[in-house]
C-alpha cells in the first residue's frame, strides 16, 4: 500500500493534552512532488475524505506551495490544473505548477550540498554553511532572480493571502542558519513566505524577505513533521520516502521524526510514492513534464488508501 503505519497508542498512565486534533505535513520534492501530493489529496477527497481541513499544515519546499494551494482551491480544482496542457510559459494559471524554473544555475546543486553537508559537523553547522555558501554564490547578482521567483511563486497560488487555517511554511535564515517557521501571524506576505520555502539557495537565490534572507525550509529538517507536535493525529505526504542526504545521527530524517511525535502520543501516518509514483517521477523530479504522470499515480494512491487512511483521520 506503501503507507507506513506509524501510528502510536497513548503510553500507560500517559494522558496529553493535544492543541490540535488533526495536522497535514508535505515535503518537497519539485515538480513531481508537488503534483504526486496534489494527486494524492484529491484522490483522498474524491474517496470522501478531506484532509484540507487538517487543524495545521505544515509546509517546505514544494510542500509549501501545496500547502498554500490546498487551502485556497478545491482538490479538484488543483488536479485539474496540473492534468491541463502547460500554456506558454508565463500565461500559467494560478496554481498550476509547484516545481523551481531554471532562474539560476541548478546543475551542480546536488554536488555542491553534498560536499556542505559531508564537511558539517553537525545539522546547525550545515544549515549554517549551506547559507553562507548560497549568500556567496549570489554575492554579484542584482536581484532580478528573486524578483521573478516571486512572480513565479505568485502565478502558482490561487489566492495571495493567508488562509483563516493554520499553515506554518519552513525556512532557514541564510545569515544565521536558524530555522523558522512562518505563519499569519509573522508579517510575512504568504506569497514571500512560499518562496523563501522554495529557495534551495543555490538554483533558486537566497530569498530577501526584510533584510533577511532565507534558503529552503528542507535545510531545518526533511519532513520538519515535528512541527506538527501537540497534535493527536498527524499525517505525513513524503515525496522522497523518507529518505535523506544526512548522517542518521543528526535526526533529519522523518523516522526520528515520527519517533518525537509519538513520544509526545501523536498518532502518524506516513505515505511514501508507490512503485507506479516512482515510475511517474522519472530521473528529474524537477522537470515540469513529470508532472501530469506524478498527479495520476498520486491520485490513484489516494483513492487506493482512503479506508485505511480514513479510519485513521477520523
Amino acid at each position: 500500500m506503501n503507507t507506513t503505519s506509524s501510528s502510536s497508542s497513548t503510553p500507560p498512565g500517559v494522558a496529553p493534552t493535544f492543541a490540535g486534533e488533526r495536522a497535514l505535513v508535505l515535503h518537497g520534492g519539485g515538480s513531481a512532488g508537488n503534483a504526486w501530493e496534489i494527486g494524492v489529496v484529491a484522490g483522498l477527497f474524491e474517496a470522501g475524505l478531506d484532509v484540507t481541513t487538517a487543524d495545521l499544515i505544515v509546509g517546505t519546499s514544494a510542500g509549501a506551495t501545496a500547502a498554500a494551494q490546498i487551502t485556497a482551491a478545491s482538490p479538484a480544482d488543483l488536479f485539474a490544473a496540473v492534468l491541463s496542457p502547460v500554456p506558454p510559459r508565463g500565461t500559467r494559471p494560478a496554481g498550476s505548477g509547484g516545481g523551481r524554473p531554471p532562474v539560476g544555475p541548478a546543475a551542480n546543486h546536488m554536488e555542491t550540498t553534498g560536499r556542505i553537508i559531508a564537511a558539517a559537523a553537525d545539522a546547525a553547522d550545515m544549515r549554517r554553511r549551506m547559507g553562507a555558501a548560497a549568500l556567496e554564490a549570489d554575492a554579484t547578482s542584482d536581484g532580478s532572480a528573486q524578483a521573478l521567483w516571486r512572480t513565479t511563486v505568485a502565478a502558482r497560488l490561487p489566492r495571495q493571502d493567508w488562509p483563516d487555517q493554520r499553515i506554518l511554511i519552513t525556512a532557514v535564515d541564510a545569515h544565521t542558519g536558524e530555522p523558522v517557521a512562518f505563519d499569519r501571524d509573522s508579517g510575512v506576505d504568504l506569497v514571500d513566505a512560499v518562496a523563501a520555502s522554495t529557495s534551495n539557495g543555490f538554483g533558486v537565490p537566497p530569498y530577501p524577505i526584510g533584510e533577511h534572507r532565507y534558503i529552503d525550509g528542507g535545510y531545518r529538517r526533511n519532513e520538519n513533521a515535528d512541527l506538527a507536535a501537540g497534535h493527536a493525529r498527524v499525517l505525513v505526504l513524503s515525496p522522497f520516502g523518507g529518505r535523506t542526504r544526512h548522517p542518521l545521527e543528526w535526526g533529519m530524517q522523518l523516522t526520528a521524526q515520527v519517533e518525537e511525535l509519538r513520544a509526545g502520543g501523536s498518532r502518524v501516518e506516513s505515505v511514501f510514492p508507490d512503485a507506479d509514483s516512482l515510475t511517474a517521477f522519472g530521473t528529474n523530479m524537477m522537470d515540469p513534464s513529470t508532472r501530469p504522470p506524478a498527479a495520476r499515480a498520486g491520485y490513484a494512491q489516494g483513492q487506493a488508501l482512503a479506508g485505511h487512511l480514513g479510519a485513521f483521520w477520523r
